[in-house]
């Protein structure tokens, strides 16, 4: 398995730039003190990397985990993509088991764009189904997590249900996060959070702007500022002045 997984790694370095290489560890923010911390870059950009899923998508299980755990930032973003393709072409008992992994790997998941490209095609498409609160708790125990990139698969993964026009989760969670920011002696929410989850309701108005006003009606006064801001980004410029007033 170590063949193949140097083989992939190869492969994806034929597609590294000088450029991409220097450019986004800055980009992923990798410095002392940084969300991305110690991430190392082969320099390739995405479309790339998923040409390469493409080609490996049926190589064992065990290679795909060996990927994972690499240090290079493209290799784990490859493997995430290749499980993607495998939970589209598996049965339910295969996709469970692909779900149930995937939240057993978190730890390795460990950039905005790592969550932002698997969450929604393994835990939301897994979940989208099982519309029950008690079925989506995973959800909301992620969402009450110490780990940065486990609250964001929380909201992430709704694009799934926004998709399908069911918004329920994604207003719950944002109240939710929204609770315990207000919480706090001292609010505070990472400029990850407040991004994600004001993307995830950007995206509900954009099916249904009368329920995203009803939420800002109630939230923006209060809302984190950057939140607010991606909440609204769709918006005429006028209505954009008055909410960011409140």
């Amino acid at each position: 398995m170590n063949k193949l997984t140097d083989e992939i790694t190869s492969r994806l370095e034929s597609f590294s730039t000088a450029e991409k290489r220097e450019v986004l560890p800055r980009f992923f923010k990798t410095g002392k003190g940084q969300y991305g911390e110690g991430d190392q870059f082969l320099g390739v950009i995405v479309p790339y990397t998923r040409q390469v899923a493409k080609e490996y998508r049926d190589i064992p299980f065990e290679a795909i985990s060996r990927l994972l755990q690499s240090p290079w930032h493209e290799c784990r973003l490859c493997a995430l993509l290749i499980l993607v393709e495998r939970f589209k072409k598996s049965d339910e008992k295969g996709r469970k088991q692909l779900f149930n992994y995937y939240l057993t790997q978190t730890a390795r998941i460990n950039n905005w764009d790592l969550v932002d490209l698997s969450s929604p095609g393994i835990v939301g498409e897994y979940l989208k189904l099982k519309p029950e609160r008690e079925q989506r708790e995973v959800l909301y125990k992620l969402s009450g997590s110490t780990l940065l990139w486990e609250r964001r698969i929380a909201i992430v993964s709704t694009l799934t249900f926004i998709r399908n026009r069911d918004f329920i989760d994604t207003i719950a969670l944002s109240e939710r996060f929204l609770s315990a920011y207000h919480s706090m002696p001292k609010p505070t929410m990472h400029d990850l959070m407040q991004k994600a989850i004001g993307w995830m309701l950007r995206e509900m108005g954009k099916r249904d702007k009368d329920l995203l006003i009803q939420f800002l009606e109630k939230h923006a006064a209060t809302m984190p500022r950057t939140m607010l801001r991606y909440a609204i980004e769709k918006f005429p410029e006028t209505e954009r002045r008055e909410f960011m007033k409140r």
